[in-house]
């Protein structure tokens, strides 16, 4: 009879695993053990003798008199703290250590991004166009190919003005990011140059000779370091170099039979910036970066929003564990998928008013009302992305792990990002399939206008949900059965444990009759 009720026991305490046992303990490691007082099939599984008076469950750790000792006082390397200081060294260094093997995983990804973006300042499109077809324009063409300087340089590509297009095609190639920056030589800009000399126009603006085209908001980074820097200080130098030739000529001509020209003369001195600087340049900014702020939407704060994302799963990985061991396992998954979605709607709304209290510039492409809708729109799948990707993984590797798994993300993310990818290494555009890229390229696209890619941002953040929806359902199930076979296997130890007991039990009996 006791074997047959030992079974009984360790078959209902087999079976509850299905409906939501300790598996979840081991999952997450957050079980509490007022927990598992209503649950019949854990408490009656017993390491007892089932004949004793008191029965105790397996999972509640027995207090002998031994354990209730007046406590030890001493100092960290007392003797008596021997076995105790040998606990905590082994997890202090085993903390160490993955911490540093984390670092060396980790860090060079970051690190690497950036390391080599001066050197790769070649793969950033540049054109020269020469519209002029003149004197100015053929000088500064010659004058650009054969200019160098030490540090980085950008790449430029020559082209014919009549192959490209007018201006208004220019700046759609710079718009749809095909180009990060042309110069253009305009049309007559020698003819202008000449009469304005020869006339003595007080009006003539030397800056309307050369027009160059970016966008600063597609990277501020890269424009900001690399774009505009490296232009301006090409156009310095040959424009320079031109103005020195000409003046030279020019003057020469003034002087050319012995006796100044007393009327060329008159005409300088009335439009002296006809010989200095005779040309130079108006930079036409067409997508500027306005709100220095929103630097904080599209790069840091997608690591606030992740690590937002990371404190919600672990509260929730807490409060699921009051009640995931007395659910069936559709409705406790269904409770897993479905509270991170009620959860991220409160959390991402209130992430993105604090874009509107700081007036980032939502309503630059849809308006104030429906930029702020998308933005939210966007922050609210990008943060199920993230959030359900950490809520997969803490059910593998428990709350003690999570953070390094959280390191992982947060970095492989944001790596990508800080730079575009014709300054980094051809590994990082892996990125353009992470959510945190896409999230900031469609913000950057709702805030600054740039070039759209909101169909395929949105695309990769979904499949990224449902990748992590997957992944929850399957290691929430394989978890549960790994579960349901330990207490298969305790349940056949036990029964054979206590057909042994019987049988020496009834060996005394036979004994004694005798």
């Amino acid at each position: 009879m006791a074997a047959e009720s030992s079974r009984e026991h360790a078959a209902d305490a087999a079976h509850s695993v299905g409906r939501g046992s300790s598996a979840d303990r081991h999952a997450e490691g957050t079980a509490q053990a007022e927990s598992f007082q209503p649950s019949r099939g854990i408490v009656q599984v017993d390491f007892d003798d089932e004949n004793k008076p008191s029965r105790k469950s397996s999972f509640v750790a027995e207090v002998t008199q031994q354990d209730v000792l007046a406590p030890v006082y001493g100092g960290f390397f007392s003797p008596a703290l021997a076995p105790m200081r040998r606990r905590y060294l082994i997890i202090l260094s085993r903390a160490t250590l993955l911490i540093m093997a984390l670092m060396w995983i980790c860090l060079p990804i970051y690190w690497g991004a950036l390391a080599n973006s001066a050197k790769l300042t070649g793969n950033l499109e540049a054109w020269f166009i020469d519209r002029d077809g003149g004197r100015v324009g053929r000088g500064l063409a010659q004058a650009a190919q054969q200019y160098t300087a030490p540090g980085p340089q950008l790449t430029w590509q020559f082209m014919d003005g009549g192959d490209v297009g007018n201006d208004e095609a220019i700046i759609n190639l710079v718009l749809q990011e095909q180009l990060w920056v042309a110069i253009v030589v305009q049309p007559n800009a020698s003819t202008a140059l000449s009469a304005a000399r020869t006339n003595g126009d007080k009006t003539y603006d030397p800056r309307s000779a050369i027009k160059v085209y970016y966008s600063q908001a597609r990277n501020e980074i890269a424009t900001g370091n690399y774009i505009v820097p490296l232009t301006t200080q090409m156009l310095q130098v040959t424009t320079s170099a031109y103005a020195t030739s000409t003046a030279q000529r020019v003057f020469a001509q003034i002087d050319s039979n012995g006796e100044p020209n007393s009327t060329a003369l008159q005409m300088i001195a009335n439009a002296p910036q006809t010989i200095s600087p005779a040309i130079s340049w108006t930079m036409v900014n067409l997508r500027p970066y306005t709100a220095p702020a929103a630097q904080a939407a599209t790069l840091v704060g997608n690591i606030f929003l992740c690590i937002f994302s990371f404190m919600i799963t672990m509260a929730n990985s807490t409060a699921r564990a009051i009640v995931s061991p007395h659910m069936a396992f559709m409705p406790y998954l269904g409770l897993r998928l479905a509270v991170p979605f009620i959860v991220y709607l409160p959390l991402s709304m209130s992430y993105a008013l604090v874009n509107l209290a700081f007036r980032l510039p939502l309503g630059t492409k849809f308006g104030l009302g429906g930029g702020f809708m998308l933005s939210w729109v966007y922050i609210y799948l990008g943060m199920a992305a993230l959030g359900l990707s950490i809520e997969a993984m803490i059910t593998i590797l428990t709350p003690r792990f999570t953070p390094f798994f959280l390191f992982l993300l947060i970095l492989y993310n944001v790596s990508p990002v800080v730079l575009p990818d014709e300054l980094q290494s051809p590994i990082y555009a892996y990125g353009s399939g992470f959510p945190i890229w896409n999230l900031s390229q469609a913000l950057r696209t709702i805030m600054f206008d740039t070039n759209s890619h909101l169909g395929r941002n949105v695309a990769v953040i979904i499949a990224w949900i449902l990748m992590s929806c997957g992944t929850i359902s399957v290691f929430t199930w394989y978890m549960r059965r790994r579960e349901q076979r330990r207490l298969y296997a305790y349940a056949s130890q036990r029964e054979k444990g206590t057909d042994d007991k019987l049988q020496k039990r009834a060996k005394g009996k036979d004994k004694t009759v005798e």
